[in-house]
């Protein structure tokens, strides 16, 4: 999604937030769900895990896991706010916003079906679609819609809902069928073994989408505000979001006290502090990246499924953390500077222009002038 003021110009700001908050996606992808199983997750840890791999699958899951994600649902809904704004002055932003998100669903079932379950694309465009009738609604009403629904995250959180879960021993018959069929499987096996994990995804989702939806909201209620429409002359909120994100969540979260609360707040200062130190001319190396997130996002799905499923080079369940940690530093640094490149000769990422070409039903100036 684009990140403009009202005079049309892009804030560095935004695309900076976004470039950072895809190194947090990758590396929760990567470590936790390309490498391994994502239902290891629920096994007792490997007791023969060594130090280093112990330490950054730590670092991963408290520095990056559902935080990542956050900021990115965050700047998914000030995108669809900025979409809205841009659309109602040319008329029907109703019609185009549900266009662009009809096209955004198609990328993310060829994804999921094709590539790799784990896709947020296809959830992304779902839930844009359930809060595209709020984008028109006063300020009060977004910010009272993303109150409640967080509010519904939380007590999902605290109070059983009924939400089907595999029983325990499930988990350990799985992970030991995963390791096998997506290191040594064709990409047909790999696929088909990848439909019969959705229904016990499914869960996982159910229990995430008030959260992504609120975050969808606020980025919404942040742009409508002004906040992030004229970031600098926020500063003094910004910081004290840092302040209180960052301490407040890191408490929380190590405390192990109101964690879904926790999470979220600790995204929040993660947010606040990217833009303060964009603010002071910081960071713009991740701008073409932030800009180009939606090609990135699918060019690192390619690139590690090459790598760890059986079709490529199958090492699936086969390495630790810290080296694929270290492969996912190398694949981000050459997309920044991939990236840079290609922006200074094209106006969008390959994938950003097939979105538009596909949403307004002909094909977009690609070539800078």
């Amino acid at each position: 999604m684009l990140g403009k003021n009202t005079s049309g110009e892009r804030i560095d700001a935004i695309d900076i937030l976004r470039g950072v908050a895809l190194f947090g996606v990758l590396s929760v992808n990567l470590v936790s769900e390309f490498r391994v199983s994502i239902f290891q997750q629920f096994l007792p840890p490997d007791p023969g895990l060594g130090m280093l791999d112990a330490w950054v699958e730590g670092l991963v899951r408290a520095g990056f896991e559902m935080k990542a994600f956050a900021v990115f649902s965050f700047l998914f809904g000030l995108g669809l706010a900025v979409q809205f704004e841009r659309l109602s002055r040319t008329g029907r932003p109703f019609y185009w916003l549900a266009r662009r998100l009809g096209v955004l669903l198609m990328f993310g079932l060829v994804h999921l079906l094709l590539v790799w379950n784990g896709d947020i694309l296809t959830e992304y465009a779902l839930g844009g679609l359930l809060v595209l009738p709020l984008l028109a609604a006063p300020v009060w009403a977004l910010a009272v819609a993303a109150a409640g629904m967080f509010a519904l995250y939380l007590f999902i959180g605290v109070v059983p809902v009924g939400i089907p879960w595999p029983e325990p021993a499930w988990f350990q018959q799985h992970v030991a069928l995963a390791n096998q069929v997506y290191a040594s499987g064709t990409h047909a096996e790999i696929c088909r073994f990848s439909l019969s994990e959705l229904p016990y995804l499914l869960p996982l989702h159910l229990y995430v989408i008030p959260r992504t939806l609120a975050l969808f909201l606020l980025g919404a209620l942040a742009w409508r505000s002004g906040v992030m429409q004229r970031p600098g002359e926020h500063l003094r909120l910004w910081t004290g979001v840092a302040v209180i994100g960052v301490a407040g969540g890191a408490a929380l979260c190590i405390l192990d006290v109101a964690t879904g609360v926790g999470q979220s707040l600790l995204a929040a200062g993660y947010a606040a502090t990217v833009i303060l130190l964009a603010q002071r001319g910081l960071l713009r190396s991740f701008a073409p990246l932030g800009r180009m997130a939606f090609t990135n996002y699918i060019a690192q799905s390619l690139i590690f499924g090459g790598i760890f499923f059986g079709y490529g080079l199958g090492q699936f369940g086969k390495l630790g953390a810290a080296p694929v940690f270290l492969l996912g530093i190398v694949v981000y640094v050459a997309q920044m500077a991939l990236s840079a490149w290609w922006l200074r000769h094209y106006r969008f990422g390959p994938l950003e222009w097939l979105w538009r070409t596909l949403m307004y039903g002909t094909a977009q100036a690609m070539r800078k002038r």
